[in-house]
């Protein structure tokens, strides 16, 4: 036993004399912390000086972002914890049933992530100082904490959206402080700095996981499971201080401890802040309903989540004055952050065992009696398989299990397509069952739940996001435990061989998948083509949109059989060939009707007054789905250009006037002259109720003044309403992401591969009666066409009989009206081949 003390004695000996070399954050970087923004590659290389003189920090690259800057954490502990490490890591993923065997340790693992918006730009500066005092064996406190509990600390998850805002504004900053908002550091240019690369938020995309960071963190997330998660942002300069506990709605999967905890450490906090004098607030704002948050996504795995906002974010700079006058500045906002972070590691400290302990029952309890309604989902086997290996793709990314239903027959349940309960339906072999008798039960129950709970209206975001709706299959809901028959084995990789050349290599149009097919393609200069009808051939049969590659057409493209094949078997589409080009139902191969498919190039416009968001999604689209060619263009700048080297020109969602008039009315000619304009969202107010434009708000003159009217009498009817409903009223106009069924016309080509139907996120308050003179191809037939989340009670009436997917002739060219957002966030799948519809077949 003495000589184990006094191996301990000489290891923590040499840790203090390594600590004697190690800078702090002002002697390292040459500044002190607060009086600049410090550049990503600067942190990074303190964190390692600091982990090169600590034995007890390991210092991990999990990944690296589209910018190619590093993904790093930092794992501290004390040198007991640290010399078992992998143990407690371990026992922490038996703990939760992802691994078999029964755990040894009781150390808990808190997370603390800091930036995933890079404007709001405190939270890696408040990792450095954060780390520094964790790192230090000097410092009693933090070397007492780290003895009950592993650290783990992301000190930027956004490192591309940092460096924008912070080498932005180190080039515009006065030497002399200027609080002045006016002043143009204050003033970010679009887009800001708070998406990542592809201008995507982040702090939405933790289940999704559509970002090469998300992806990257949630490997690496998973691996740990930890008991907490704090997730660091910025507010409003206006706003002092957000911490835990959340606000209403609060899902109602969430446990008593859960709850508990968020005020333990509320109150713990807030005891500091009170010493200092600093405000806050709790219980406001910042609800737990939505499953891709940084504190959601952690509460519904299992850890207490807990979103932390400081106020000041990307406009207070280095010092900004708020609206009392008084100047916010950086420092004060890395304090308030820093005292949360120090908060965290105290009361996790504390409450070390019964974090260890609730988060086993947590997995126990869900595992064994999950709370939800709803305890098993069937995903049918006849729904669009380019569809269903996406959701399984979504699935194992996040540690859901699944099986194969087998034939069961007499079972009921929820149908997402018709919205119905009570449905009584039967499972074939092919089915797919996800119960949420599984370590993942919570996570799994949310993502598929038909219709959260709302118990308050008032939300932060969006209200659905079911997943069957998202990609579009054929699904179930039960209330009973349906447990699978085998264990699901995903299909072999497609392998197409390279044969003689065929008349024709035949390939069905579903999904992404096969856009991004049709890209290499085009990529590859082979002429691809389309088939207007249904067709069969030496008995097989296909249908409209159906991809064609003939042998004519092609005959001077060098390997074309291993081009054509390569290319299939890289995106998993099976090929079918012909060795003839007449058909034994519908149309030749040499008919009027089978179209050729011209690569088009193709310009997306952004710049200040478009949705960063919005591009971002379409860039990212381009670039990481389809791997397709596309231009960016400026709004602001949009009468400079020669819009006749474009086939296509997409317009993401706008605010007020990006484009002035005669930007607008150079658009127009250059439709008219046979150009395609896609318009996306909030970009349809740029043409709606616009003379020359047949998209309009009502029919008739009659029935806008009866609209009128109503409005005007309701106005009145409300404004003797008590002030504090004001945004309740507010909000009775709106919608949160309402999903609505929306019927397609599978003769047009918008309605290629959707098998008559996709399904819609609302997120608009837009209603368009349908096209005259136009095609409707997609439509809300009725307002039975709704199936769940959020709208107003003003606005809901109204979508039945509404346009959703549309197409105007102008000219010789078309504009393609999407009212919704189809590929919203990434992750909506269900209206991705429609855009792609759009891109490639619309008007060939």
């Amino acid at each position: 036993m003495k000589k184990i003390f006094l191996s301990f004695a000489l290891a923590m000996s040499i840790i203090w004399a390594a600590f004697a070399q190690i800078q702090t954050p002002e002697q390292f970087l040459g500044y002190k912390p607060g009086d600049r923004f410090t550049p990503h590659h600067r942190m990074v290389d303190y964190f390692e000086h600091v982990a090169s003189q600590n034995p007890n920090i390991k210092l991990i690259q999990y990944g690296e972002t589209n910018e190619k800057r590093p993904l790093i954490i930092a794992i501290l502990s004390s040198p007991e914890n640290m010399a078992k490490l992998e143990e407690i890591r371990t026992d922490n993923l038996k703990r939760a049933g992802v691994m078999d065997g029964t755990p040894n340790s009781e150390i808990p693992i808190n997370w603390m992530s800091f930036n995933v918006h890079g404007n709001e730009s405190v939270g890696m500066e408040a990792a450095i100082s954060s780390f520094y005092t964790l790192a230090n064996p000097n410092n009693e406190k933090s070397q007492e904490w780290l003895k009950n509990q592993v650290i783990i600390l992301d000190p930027c998850i956004n490192p591309d959206g940092r460096d924008r805002y912070s080498n932005w504004y180190n080039q515009k900053m006065n030497t002399t402080l200027q609080p002045d908002l006016q002043s143009q550091e204050h003033n970010e240019p679009w887009p800001g700095g708070r998406a990542n690369h592809y201008l995507f938020d982040l702090n939405r995309d933790w289940a999704w996981q559509v970002q090469v960071e998300s992806q990257h963190r949630l490997k690496i997330y998973q691996q740990w499971m930890p008991q907490l998660h704090l997730d660091f942002h910025e507010q409003g300069i206006d706003h002092p201080f957000y911490m835990a506990p959340a606000a209403e709605p609060l899902h109602e999967q969430l446990t008593p401890f859960q709850h508990e905890f968020q005020d333990i450490f509320g109150r713990n906090t807030a005891r500091y802040f009170d010493e200092m004098g600093r405000f806050y607030f709790t219980k406001e704002r910042f609800d737990l309903l939505y499953p891709s948050y940084g504190d959601t996504y952690p509460m519904y795995n299992g850890a207490i989540g807990m979103t932390i906002e400081q106020g000041g974010g990307g406009r207070a700079g280095i010092g900004g004055y708020n609206s009392l006058g008084d100047t916010v500045t950086l420092s004060s906002r890395i304090a308030g952050h820093y005292t949360a972070a120090m908060s965290a590691a105290e009361v996790t400290s504390q409450n070390a065992k019964k974090l260890v302990a609730e988060f086993a029952a947590y997995f126990k309890t869900n595992s064994t009696s999950p709370k939800g309604k709803y305890k098993s989902f069937v995903i049918k086997g006849e729904s669009n398989p380019a569809q269903v290996a996406k959701l399984l793709e979504l699935l194992d990314k996040n540690g859901i299990r699944y099986g194969k239903a087998g034939a069961k027959s007499g079972l009921k349940g929820f149908e997402y397509q018709s919205g119905k309960t009570g449905v009584t339906f039967s499972t074939a072999e092919n089915d797919i069952v996800i119960n949420a008798y599984q370590p993942r039960s919570v996570l799994t129950q949310v993502l598929f739940e038909p219709s959260p709970s709302l118990n308050d209206s008032i939300t932060y975001d969006i209200t659905s996001w079911a997943l069957p709706y998202a990609y579009g299959v054929s699904a179930y809901a039960l209330e009973t435990k349906l447990d699978a028959a085998a264990a699901y084995v995903k299909p072999s990789a497609v392998s197409n061989p390279v044969g003689k050349t065929p008349v024709a290599y035949l390939a069905q149009w579903q999904g992404t998948r096969d856009a991004a097919f049709l890209a290499a393609l085009l990529n590859a200069k082979i002429r691809v083509k389309y088939a207007e009808y249904p067709f069969e051939v030496e008995g097989k049969s296909f249908p409209a949109g159906s991809l064609i590659i003939t042998k004519g057409g092609n005959e001077y493209v060098a390997e074309f059989d291993k081009k054509v094949s390569d290319a299939a078997n890289k995106f998993g589409v099976k090929l079918a060939t012909t060795q003839t080009g007449y058909m034994d139902k519908g149309k030749d191969f040499g008919s009027p009707n089978i179209k050729a498919i011209k690569s088009p190039n193709v310009a997306l416009v952004g710049g200040s007054g478009t949705s960063s968001l919005s591009f971002g999604e379409i860039w990212h689209f381009f670039e990481k789905e389809l791997n397709y060619p596309l231009v960016t263009l400026d709004a602001g700048t949009m009468g400079g250009y020669d819009l006749s080297k474009y086939d296509v020109l997409i317009i993401p969602s706008t605010f007020g006037s990006a484009l002035n008039a005669n930007s607008q009315q150079k658009i127009t000619d250059w439709v008219k002259a046979g150009g395609k304009l896609i318009a996306l969202d909030a970009a349809l107010n740029l043409f709606a109720n616009k003379e020359g434009f047949a998209l309009k708000t009502y029919d008739s003159e009659e029935e806008k003044k009866a609209a009128e009217k109503e409005a005007t009498e309701l106005t009145k009817k409300e404004r003797l309403e008590p002030y504090m409903e004001g945004e309740r009223l507010e909000i009775s106009s709106g919608t949160a992401g309402a999903i609505y069924e929306v019927k397609m016309d599978q003769t047009h080509p918008l309605g290629y591969g959707t098998g008559g139907k996709i399904y819609s996120l609302k997120n608009n308050s837009n209603h368009f009666v349908y096209l005259s003179g136009g095609v409707n191809a997609g439509i809300i037939a009725s307002n039975d066409s709704y199936r769940t989340g959020y709208i107003g009670y003003k606005i809901k009436s109204k979508m039945g009989q509404s346009l959703a997917i549309g197409v105007e002739p102008q000219g010789r060219g078309q504009i393609v009206y999407f009212v919704d957002n189809p590929i919203f966030r990434g992750f909506w799948e269900s209206g991705k081949l429609v855009l792609s519809n759009a891109i490639f077949m619309v008007g060939q």
